[in-house]
């Protein structure tokens, strides 16, 4: 993963994205080493994670390939929900999968936080007890209304059940728990793509356009 980080450095009125820091910097031509810490470059934290390393997470990954390598933001994506162990249950028109291996970069959304002491034991029960009901037999499976979001968002729904919370609408969790993720993840994506073909990115900040 080394050699796909993204740092990001402040100088001269832009943010510089590359892969390496340069000695001097590309928009201006100035010294870097010389600029302090403001031009001090920063790695940016890569948004995916391997999946099976995330216990009781809720998980998302392209249905074909990984984001990092061909992923163009608009191809079906694919959700599953893991075990402690990091086995991912998802759902698809041959029923309900226990994955051990294909989602090495997912994005990863925590479900249970440490202090859950109860639902951290009863986590790996409940999750196959679900996946064995026959909401997610086969012949269940509609592509549009009845999926892989159906299955993970029904288990995270018997989950607040259980601790007398309210269901989430598909509409509530996509903004409450996806967005934040999904948003930093396309950012990340595009200037990953971005620099695929050049060594530097250049953004001009807003507030300094005006003068250049």
């Amino acid at each position: 993963a080394g050699a796909m980080a993204v740092l990001r450095l402040r100088h001269c009125g832009a943010l510089v994205y590359c892969r390496h820091a340069p000695p001097r910097c590309p928009a201006c031509g100035g010294d870097l080493r010389q600029a302090g810490l403001t031009a001090a470059p920063v790695r940016l934290r890569c948004p995916f994670r391997h999946g099976h390393g995330q216990p009781r997470a809720f998980l998302i990954r392209p249905s074909h390939g990984t984001f990092l390598d061909g992923y163009d933001g608009h191809g079906d994506l694919h959700v599953g929900i893991t075990n402690s162990k990091g086995v991912v249950y998802n759902y698809d028109q041959e029923g309900v999968h226990r994955a051990g291996s294909g989602w090495e970069q997912s994005i990863s959304i925590p479900l249970v936080q440490p202090d859950m002491w109860e639902l951290l034991q009863q986590w790996d029960n409940l999750l196959e007890e679900f996946s064995l009901e026959e909401a997610w037999l086969p012949h269940r499976y509609e592509e549009q209304q009845h999926n892989c979001f159906t299955f993970a968002l029904a288990f995270v729904n018997r989950v607040r059940q259980g601790r007398g919370r309210q269901p989430l609408s598909k509409a509530q969790f996509t903004e409450g728990f996806l967005l934040p993720h999904t948003t930093e993840a396309s950012r990340y994506l595009s200037l990953h793509q971005q620099l695929a073909h050049r060594d530097f990115y250049i953004v001009p900040l807003a507030e300094r356009e005006q003068e250049q």
